[in-house]
């Protein structure tokens, strides 16, 4: 088996075992949830960490670090994660950065936010999720920029409503990217 068979393979497993470590957080949030406050507690963190980040880490993603331009640093939150509000369209919306997750996965709600409206036929394929097997819309998302960077016409797909909790950044964003490197509890990304 070659080099790159291997490495090919390689790159699957971890792709599969990121999703299946993201579909038990998404099924089990009591869990982490507990565990982390156990952790806070003894450890005397206060609502303010000594990095300067807050509990919430969608406040800290609006205020990423932007190192040069085209460039953009997020904070990990709570248990590792790694969110941002993202200009879909024109219009904000949260996501999650995802290495899992092969493409851009819109919510139905916040794809409709961003202008991107889908038919009951349109839902031609299926996706795994964290709440099982979903229907989902292939779409070309016109525009999705995350503070300096920006991606045009991104492949995507949009979830049945009520299917998905959360709108996925995958990697058919993170892929068009120069640079997509984690760095202690940061991810930096570079277009």
């Amino acid at each position: 088996m070659s080099s790159a068979t291997v490495s090919l393979f390689g790159s699957f497993a971890l792709a599969a075992l990121g999703a299946a470590g993201l579909a038990y957080t998404l099924t089990h949030p009591g869990v982490l949830v507990s565990a982390f406050d156990h952790a806070k507690a003894t450890s005397g963190l206060s609502a303010q960490s000594p990095a300067g980040h807050s509990d919430d880490p969608l406040l800290d993603a609006q205020d990423a670090t932007r190192t040069q331009p085209g460039t953009v640093t997020l904070p990990a939150g709570d248990y590792g994660h790694f969110r941002a509000e993202a200009d879909i369209n024109g219009r904000d919306i949260d996501v999650m950065v995802d290495t899992g997750a092969s493409l851009v996965a819109l919510t139905f709600e916040d794809a409709r936010r961003a202008g991107i409206l889908v038919k009951p036929s349109d839902f031609t394929h299926t996706a795994q999720t964290a709440n099982g097997i979903a229907r989902v819309a292939p779409v070309t998302i016109p525009r999705i920029s995350i503070g300096d960077i920006t991606v045009r016409n991104v492949a995507g797909v949009v979830s049945e409503r009520g299917a998905s909790e959360r709108t996925l950044l995958g990697m058919s964003f993170l892929g068009r990217l120069s640079r997509v490197e984690m760095r202690g509890g940061t991810l930096v990304l570079q277009e």
